[in-house]
Parts: C-alpha cells; structure tokens; sequence
C-alpha cells in the first residue's frame, strides 16, 4: 500500500513495538497516526517526541479493544491499522479467561471493525510464541505449531480468525511473529526481554548478571527499532493472507548474552547461575528472517552489540522512568 497521504490507526500504539512504529510512520508522508492505547501497559512517555509531530494523536474516547463502540469510532475513515494490544505471556499464563476475552474477542473486534469499514489493509502482531521449542533451526513460517502456553494460544488463534475474514470478505491481512524483541522503552512484563532488564539491574546494583539455567539456551534477538521497520515495511507491501517472521536469522544464547552486558557494562563481576524457574518458557528459538526479506521487503539492520548499547544508553538517560517501570514488575 502506498502510504503517502493516507490515514493509520495504531491499536497499542503506546506500547514497546507499537510506540517504535509510530515513530518510524512519522518518516513517512502520512496525513494521520491515530493511537489507539488503553494504557494498561503502554505509557504515554513512549510517544513524547512522536506526538510532537501535528499528525500524532492520541484517540481522546479511549482505547480498550473490548470497548466496541469506541473502537468503531476510532477506525472511521482509517486507510491502514496495526494491530498490537494483547495481554503479554505471563499475564494470560495467570490470568487465560482474561487472555481470551482481549487477545481472541478483542482481536475479533478489531477484525470485524476492519471489514466493516472496508481498511485497506491490517497489520496484525503475532508472535513466535506460536511455534513453541524449535523441531528445526532455523524456524521458517512452515514450522509446526508446538506452543504450549495460553499466550502462544491466542496468536494462533488471532492468525486463523485473520485468515478465515480475508477469506470470507476479502480483509487484506498480514500477519508478524517477533522473535525476541528487546530495546528502549522495554518494561518488565515481557517474559523475554525482562531477562535483559534484570540482567542490567544486577549489573548497575554492582552485582554479576543472573542466568536461570545453565546458560545454552539460545534465542533470536531482534531489536524493537527494526520491529517498528518490520511493520511499517508490512503494511506497505502487497502481500495478503500471510505470516512472517521478524528476526535476524542470528542464534545467541543466555551465556553469550550475558557476556556481552558484561563486555558492554564493563562490569568487574562473574556471571551467576540459577535453576531455570519458568517452565511456560521456551528454550532455543531462532528465526528463519528469509520470507521477510524476499515478500515484504524486510530484513533486520541492527545487530545485537549496538542494540543492547543503544538499551544500556537509554536506561541511563531514563533512570526514574526505569525505576518506575520496574515498580509496576
């Protein structure tokens, strides 16, 4: 879809990947960036320099997914939406009634408030929860379904509801499944990236960082900021009725994470070991990016030394936000 003059809504928008995005739209010649964000998670500091710019505005109705009426309101006359509200892993893990009813009947709201409206075209936030543990690495779209968490249930849920309505009336979908994601803004609700957040915490506390496990397990990190350029190349391309992996392709494990904080930090301090806690949590998960690159034109450019020095520096320029968000943990 070509972007110049037309009108996005950001559902999440003040959150860590929808908050990026916003502020990769804001590149782009958009006539509008609409947020749409209840903000039970995301936070409004996420967008202080995107809302400096006259096109940047919070919807003033509200912004809960479940709030139907609102939701209408706030998709009138929208060209474009992405999609990111959803509780986060270890919520819907405590809480799968509440998961279900945001994540699958939210989702669906979203879905139908679309088709009413005839968008253009829907971004849709998935997850590489939906895999589970690797059968093979690297993971490529084709990989099977092995998720055994409630989180993961949704996404997969929230993939096929997609389909079926672009089936049933045409609804010009992708979808994305983010491999780790970390970067400026995270908080400690992730499961994933809190491990980064904690890591740092040990470090600045004049403490060694902490691994649950012995260290082997192994991710793929992709940082927020090429997120936010994964969905807005997403919503420009021309495929339809797809899901893609946003990743680098790049396999690190715990110990290696843990010894370039070190590096980075210059911390003096050894690492620690403890026993592994969250068994909902999978153990190796690395993305095959290659269907990004080739059918919606995106491929990572950050790689995770400057990606974590770019977390490091934000953390320090934003110690009482920091603070503040590791309170609400």
């Amino acid at each position: 879809m070509n972007l110049q003059g037309k009108k996005l809504l950001v559902i999440g928008g003040a959150g860590l990947i929808g908050s990026h995005t916003v502020d990769q739209l804001v590149k782009e010649d958009v006539a509008e960036i609409r947020v749409f964000d209840n903000f039970t998670r995301g936070r409004e500091e996420n967008l202080a320099l995107a809302l400096k710019d006259p096109r940047v505005k919070v919807f003033p109705l509200g912004g809960d997914i479940l709030h139907r009426d609102i939701l209408d309101a706030a998709m009138d006359g929208m060209d474009g939406v992405f999609h990111f509200a959803a509780l986060w892993l270890l919520h819907c893990h405590d809480f799968p009634r509440s998961a279900f009813e945001v994540n699958i009947g939210g989702t669906f709201n979203v879905l139908e408030a679309c088709v009413k409206h005839k968008v253009q075209r829907l971004v849709y936030s998935s997850s590489a929860s939906v895999y589970g543990d690797a059968v093979q690495e690297p993971m490529d779209e084709d990989h099977p379904f092995n998720n055994q968490n409630f989180y993961g249930a949704t996404k997969i849920c929230g993939e096929a509801m997609a389909r079926a309505l672009h089936h049933r009336y045409g609804l010009p979908y992708v979808g994305l499944r983010y491999m780790n994601v970390y970067g400026p803004r995270a908080d400690y609700k992730g499961a994933y990236i809190a491990v980064i957040m904690k890591m740092l915490d040990a470090i600045d506390a004049g403490q060694g960082p902490t691994i649950l496990g012995d260290g082997t397990e192994a991710f793929d990190f992709v940082a927020v900021q090429d997120c936010g350029r994964a969905n807005v190349a997403a919503m420009k391309a021309d495929a339809v009725d797809r899901c893609y992996n946003v990743g680098t392709g790049i396999r690190t494990s715990l110990r290696e994470l843990a010894e370039l904080l070190v590096e980075l930090t210059d911390c003096r301090l050894p690492i620690n070991y403890a026993p592994r806690s969250q068994a909902t949590l999978v153990r190796n998960r690395i993305g095959d990016a290659r269907r990004a690159k080739a059918e919606i034109g995106f491929e990572a450019q950050m790689d995770l030394r400057n990606g974590l020095a770019e977390l490091i520096a934000w953390r320090k320029a934003h110690i009482a936000e920091v603070e503040a968000r590791r309170a609400k943990a």
